[in-house]
């Protein structure tokens, strides 16, 4: 399945998994990431860490290692 590291900019996915234990899984719910939202990758920085993003409304960056862990939908 895809994560949202493969997420080109300017896509927009829908989130279908988490993994992860613990307090990973914890913080990444806590940003707003959880089943079903939609996430919009607005950029990602030159050297290809961390990603930008658009959850809920809000701007989210996020660290690709963290987002290798959301599964998405297309």
């Amino acid at each position: 399945m895809k994560t949202l590291k493969d997420v080109k900019v300017g896509q927009t996915a829908v989130v279908r998994r988490l993994n992860g234990e613990g307090a990973i899984k914890r913080r990444i719910m806590d940003m707003g990431i959880t089943k079903g939202v939609e996430i919009y990758v607005r950029k990602v920085a030159p050297l290809g860490d961390p990603m930008e993003l658009t959850v809920r409304g809000y701007e989210l960056t996020l660290r690709k290692a963290d987002a290798e862990m959301v599964e998405v939908e297309a």
